[in-house]
């Protein structure tokens, strides 16, 4: 046999097949098309499905040390604040306690007192609960508006609070719903006791403030007010029952060409924020009647003196 009869290919053991660049291209281009099938026609996510299912139990069992780890580390905390809890509501107990049983002590002594006196026995004022419904939409007043209306016993001029203290009082009465003016709006005056003087004034809206607040006005120069005093309803006015907490003077200033000094207050009551409230009716409607100017007893009165 000649040599130019002979096969000079490599056995195919040896072939290689398609070159390494072929192939390349090859899978580049279907990886592109995968992507690009399953991006529009989402042709992988029964494949994912499939597989995030069979896998979920060995990623159970992958996570079950972190997680029993981590849920020792929050049953010793929270077994550590629980203990301090305990403590702190046994302590807040006991001086609630203390604190129940003088204020039982004081309620006593003072009917003993007005008995004594033959005072008048105080007022107690119905209430009502309701929830802040949006703000009103006049951007140049402070006004919130409330789910109780005329047809469930709403009365013009009641009181408004909430867990602080006084939100404002009813200015508008509608039959399911209610307007407020809030106590930082500039149109509301509410009169006010300084607890620690005993001294009265008259308390404004200051919406120009920040976030709103109250100021007191006609107060003299020298008035006895500190920033930090508290302020509560004196009662006079026939409209809020007494004691209730309103605000706190935060400044005052003091001007030598003025005759009233410039204080400013903090309303206590959320004023941007309160969500549920109380209404209170208006103390007119438990007071006895003012007796009238015209009455013929006030000139045979004035005769008598003469």
């Amino acid at each position: 046999m000649t040599l130019g009869t002979l096969d000079r290919s490599p056995p195919p053991f040896f072939k290689q097949g398609p070159s390494a660049f072929s192939k390349l291209i090859f899978f580049s281009a279907l990886s592109l098309f995968l992507m690009a099938a399953d991006t529009r026609f989402h042709l992988i996510q029964p494949v994912r499905a499939v597989l995030a299912t069979v896998l979920y139990p060995v990623q159970w069992l992958a996570l079950q040390p972190v997680h029993a780890v981590k849920n020792a580390s929050d049953y010793a905390s929270g077994l550590n604040q629980a203990q301090t809890d305990s403590e702190q509501a046994g302590r807040k107990l006991a001086l609630q306690s203390l604190r129940a049983g003088q204020v039982e002590q004081l309620m006593q002594e003072n009917n003993r007192l007005r008995q004594l006196l033959a005072l008048r026995e105080q007022l107690t004022a119905s209430v009502m609960a309701s929830e802040v419904l949006y703000e009103a939409a006049d951007p140049y007043t402070r006004k919130v508006i409330i789910d109780k209306g005329q047809t469930q016993g709403m009365e013009l001029g009641s009181p408004v609070l909430d867990e602080s203290g006084v939100l404002g009082q009813v200015t508008r009465v509608h039959p399911l719903v209610s307007e407020v003016t809030l106590v930082v709006d500039s149109d509301l005056v509410i009169p006010v006791l300084n607890v620690r003087t005993g001294q009265r004034s008259v308390a404004y809206g200051d919406p120009a403030a920040s976030g709103g607040g109250m100021e007191l006005r006609f107060m003299g120069s020298n008035s006895d007010v500190q920033p930090g005093d508290l302020l509560t309803t004196s009662g006079i006015d026939g409209v809020y029952p007494a004691g209730l907490p309103v605000a706190k003077i935060s400044r005052v200033e003091r001007r030598p060409e003025s005759t009233f000094a410039k204080i400013y207050c903090v309303p206590l009551a959320l004023v941007n924020g309160a969500r549920h409230v109380i209404v209170v009716k208006p103390v007119s409607g438990q007071m006895p009647p003012r007796p009238d100017a015209a009455s013929p007893d006030v000139p045979a009165a004035k005769r008598a003196a003469k």
